[in-house]
């Protein structure tokens, strides 16, 4: 089993603020849109097939491979994102939430296996090390905060 988890400020120093509502706009748009967040090329089709006041479900082609993702919605504080089909099965969960501090964070973890691949196989322990490395899931929230402001944060001058 895959497990991995980041947890970044949505707010450093020296960054255009994010408001919650504004970082919730932005996990919902990555939701919908995987191809907004993702490197260019790296993600060639991203669908909303279904949706619901709750959740979508999604068909996506990244990095060559077909998946379908069923995305559950906690307004204002989680989505989740079910792996349906594709290499992967789990979950994989956004989370917005306030530190001790007051200060807005956003999380990532999730719970995966490789499908098809022995539990704890060579396949499962390369995924996992991707997760934790620098070139993981913690670069890809810093990632999503970077676009997040490009697409919704009020321009100044």
């Amino acid at each position: 089993m895959i497990f991995s988890t980041a947890t970044i400020p949505v707010n450093p120093e020296g960054e255009v603020p994010l408001t919650r509502a504004q970082a919730w706009d932005g996990l919902v748009l990555k939701a919908r849109d995987a191809r907004l967040f993702l490197p260019p090329g790296l993600c060639t089709r991203c669908e909303v097939v279904e949706e619901s006041a709750t959740h979508i479900v999604r068909e996506a082609t990244i990095a060559g491979v077909g998946l379908r993702e069923i995305i559950a919605f906690e307004p204002n504080s989680k989505v989740t994102f079910f792996q349906a089909t594709g290499p992967r099965e789990g979950a994989i969960v956004n989370e917005l939430f306030e530190d001790p501090a007051g200060a807005l964070q956003l999380r990532f973890y999730c719970y995966l296996g490789v499908r098809g691949k022995a539990p704890g196989g060579p396949e499962e322990q390369a995924e996992q090390a991707q997760f934790d490395s620098e070139q993981g899931y913690k670069a890809a929230l810093l990632s999503t905060l970077r676009r997040m402001r490009e697409l919704l944060a009020p321009v100044r001058i």
